[in-house]
């Protein structure tokens, strides 16, 4: 284990980064692991104490244990996963982009696919997911994990666009929930459920659509561009004081007010891939960079992990 010290990580670009206290905490990032290929996908598992990531190219799944710091593979081969998550019964959820499908892992081991097709045709490569407190999954469908034989195998698409979609709690039917996307990647809930915001990797920005009582969503707007060369977005997450945290590749770490206003950055010295939010107070935030495993303890805590019904 190293520590890469700067003489500030932070950058203040609004006065709101400040008094909201997003700019405390570690002044440097602890690099826990260092020997991935390209790293995505941390989820904190409370249960396990425990930090589970994909290693997509390697076609591995890694964790490590809180209190030892002890670091091994968690599955290999792993379907070439990207995206994970927990689910209302603190199930593991993957994004099996190689697979071109939607796992979830039971207790016992067994893994159970929840979705691998829509309307009969196969998936392009499942990235991310998030869970509903009423327990519905949902997930972006971009095409990156069939592009090359880099991250998933190559094939052409069977589905016409990249979309996101819903799995319903109760049947497991699949329905197409937003398209438009040019890259749709890492997605998330508002703390209070009623927006899912959608970043596009591609297309530069990040989109929120409201979400309506019978589980069907808005049209959707753009809630946050990246700025010309400031990178580009991959997942996001949310702290409990309603500001929007976004993975943005060479441009580090970016913070959003709920007005939309990009007010900090936090400096990470590789292209950071997604964030994650954990620890016993959940406010340590895991970063996967390029082939890193980073964290920071940070004066701002995540979202509640799991929302009542």
């Amino acid at each position: 284990m190293s520590n890469t010290t700067r003489p500030s990580i932070y950058e203040v670009l609004d006065d709101r980064f400040r008094t909201g206290r997003c700019a405390g905490g570690d002044e440097r990032l602890e690099q826990l692991h260092g020997d991935c290929r390209w790293a995505e996908g941390p989820v904190y598992v409370p249960a396990w104490r425990q930090l589970i990531w994909s290693d997509i190219p390697n076609d591995r799944m890694l964790r490590r244990d809180e209190q030892t710091g002890a670091i091994g593979v968690f599955r290999s081969p792993a379907g070439h996963s990207n995206g994970n998550t927990l689910d209302r019964e603190g199930r593991l959820i993957s994004c099996e982009q190689g697979n071109r499908r939607v796992t979830r892992t039971e207790p016992d081991g067994r893994i159970t696919v929840l979705a691998d097709r829509f309307e009969g045709r196969r998936f392009n490569s499942p990235n991310d997911a998030v869970v509903h407190s009423d327990g519905s999954i949902w997930f972006s469908d971009p095409t990156f994990g069939i592009t090359s034989d880099y991250e998933g195998h190559r094939a052409e698409p069977e589905i016409d666009g990249c979309n996101v979609y819903r799995i319903d709690p109760s049947t497991g039917a699949v329905r197409l929930a937003a398209d438009g996307f040019d890259g749709p990647n890492g997605l998330v809930f508002s703390p209070d459920e009623r927006q899912l915001y959608v970043s596009d990797t591609v297309a530069g920005h990040i989109r929120v659509f409201d979400v309506h009582d019978n589980g069907t969503l808005g049209d959707g707007k753009v809630f946050a561009e990246a700025a010309g060369g400031d990178g580009r977005f991959d997942n996001i997450r949310f702290d409990d004081g309603g500001r929007l945290w976004a993975a943005a590749m060479h441009g580090g770490i970016h913070c959003y007010d709920p007005d939309g206003t990009l007010i900090g950055r936090i400096r990470v010295p590789e292209s950071v891939s997604n964030i994650a939010f954990g620890g016993p107070k959940n406010n340590r935030l895991f970063i996967t960079a390029t082939t890193s495993l980073y964290s920071l303890v940070v004066s701002v805590t995540g979202a509640p992990r799991i929302r009542r019904a």
